[in-house]
């Protein structure tokens, strides 16, 4: 029997964008990814970059969770995801992100682009986070391989 406590499959990142400070979200997520079986590594505020693809790469997790508060999550976000895609590592991880993306409310187009850079789920600002993390999870259990940016996202019909 695996420890779940140690099995990198059941591992997830949360983590904020180096330009959002925010911690409530980031307490909120991990909570929930707890409920949902997975252990958290939580990252914190603020994170470099280059730190969070090291510390993914690092950790290997089943899905990385991005959290943005403060309106940039689609800016930061096509940057963030274009790095953890460059890391050979880290070009199949799952990767969700969420929040507040822009500063001029919900806009399909900014999902629609974040879905095309890499990212498997988008979560907008007013959609049920609970519901779509607790699909996803449950997508991740069933999808042995995937490809980026694709089937996850469609499995549970996220934006």
């Amino acid at each position: 029997m695996t420890d779940q406590r140690t099995d990198t499959r059941r591992t997830a990142v949360v983590t904020t964008m180096a330009s959002d400070s925010h911690t409530w979200n980031l307490v909120f997520l991990q909570l929930l990814i707890e409920e949902l079986g997975f252990s958290v590594v939580n990252l914190g505020p603020c994170v470099p970059d280059d730190l969070l693809v090291t510390r993914c790469a690092e950790i290997a997790p089943a899905f990385i969770a991005v959290s943005s508060v403060n309106g940039h999550g689609y800016q930061d976000g096509l940057r963030v995801i274009k790095k953890l895609r460059a890391d050979h590592r880290l070009t199949a991880t799952p990767v969700v992100i969420g929040g507040k993306l822009g500063v001029k409310g919900v806009d399909g187009v900014r999902a629609q682009e974040l879905r095309a850079a890499g990212f498997d789920v988008v979560v907008e600002e007013g959609s049920d986070p609970a519901a779509t993390l607790r699909a996803f999870a449950a997508a991740l259990s069933v999808t042995v391989t995937h490809s980026p940016g694709r089937p996850l996202a469609q499995a549970h019909g996220a934006r």
